[in-house]
């Protein structure tokens, strides 16, 4: 029987709308929207029944230590806390000092880690073919970001440096010894691995297959020699922006401790002097005073 009464198609009750007459006073309040008005205005209503008898049965000897560090303006809670001028200049010197002092020393600790996994790797696994390729990105690189990535560049450039070709020597007796050296023969290893700097073995190695690392193995230890460079690369990032910052908050704490009228060098003021705007940063320039 519900069924068959919720099939049947019943008649669909609007709601009245504005009378003509009546449109100057707005839209016409429905239930729902007086049922929205209602709660609002007794939730109000309650929230200042509840201040009210607070107020009434207030202890006049009630004390919490937060009432040392409040206050009211106008007869209205004040609700910051924090408070103008709370360090002297001596308090905020000390602090800028440590701040300073610490990023120093992080910047010293992040590139002693990176010196020493530098030298613990000595770049395994990097061929003079491989070192030629990534001089020539970072070369690119280079050139692609221009002077307004200059970080990027010298990273690159730094990174081609410390990669730099690695050289075996080899003393002969004669010249005529060194027009005729042949490398192949010399360390017994075809000339298809005369590039390589590690795992070059000789011709009668590779005639044995057991001697021969296998593609398993090999692929772990590329994938962990790749972490290290990885790692090597991100400490030494770190430490260039955590000295990079330690030289920005001295050179603030310089200029804030500094004694002597000074002003700011507008980016005209900079380009006129011939400097670049962007690489000079914050220029300040001191008044001049006669010392008596």
């Amino acid at each position: 029987m519900t069924a068959l009464a919720n099939a049947i198609k019943r008649k669909t009750h609007k709601e009245r709308a504005q009378p003509a007459a009546r449109k100057k006073y707005g839209l016409l309040e429905k239930h729902k929207d007086y049922v929205e008005r209602a709660r609002n205005f007794h939730k109000k209503e309650k929230t200042l029944q509840t201040l009210r008898r607070k107020a009434e049965e207030r202890n006049p000897d009630e004390f919490y230590f937060a009432m040392e560090k409040a206050r009211t303006k106008d007869g209205v809670h004040d609700g910051r806390l924090t408070q103008a001028n709370k360090y002297s200049q001596e308090e905020l010197a000390l602090m800028r000092s440590q701040d300073v002092k610490y990023l120093a020393m992080k910047a010293t600790s992040d590139a002693n880690k990176a010196k020493r996994l530098r030298e613990s790797l000595h770049f395994i696994g990097v061929t003079n073919t491989s070192v030629a390729a990534a001089a020539a990105a970072a070369t690119a690189t280079a050139t692609a970001t221009g002077p307004k990535k200059g970080g990027a560049a010298s990273a690159a450039a730094a990174a081609a440096a410390a990669a730099a070709p690695q050289r075996h020597t080899v003393f002969v007796d004669s010249e005529r010894e060194a027009r005729e050296f042949d490398p192949a023969k010399y360390f017994d290893t075809p000339a298809e691995l005369l590039d390589r700097t590690f795992n070059r073995p000789r011709k009668e190695q590779l005639a044995d297959r057991g001697a021969v690392v296998g593609a398993k193995s090999l692929k772990g230890v590329e994938k962990r020699k790749y972490a290290a460079y990885k790692e090597l690369e991100q400490r030494a990032q770190r430490g260039g922006k955590v000295g990079k910052l330690a030289q920005h908050l001295a050179y603030e704490k310089t200029v804030a401790h500094s004694k002597g009228r000074k002003r700011k060098l507008s980016p005209k003021e900079l380009a006129a002097a011939g400097a670049d705007p962007e690489a000079a940063g914050k220029v300040f320039v001191w008044k001049r005073e006669r010392k008596r």
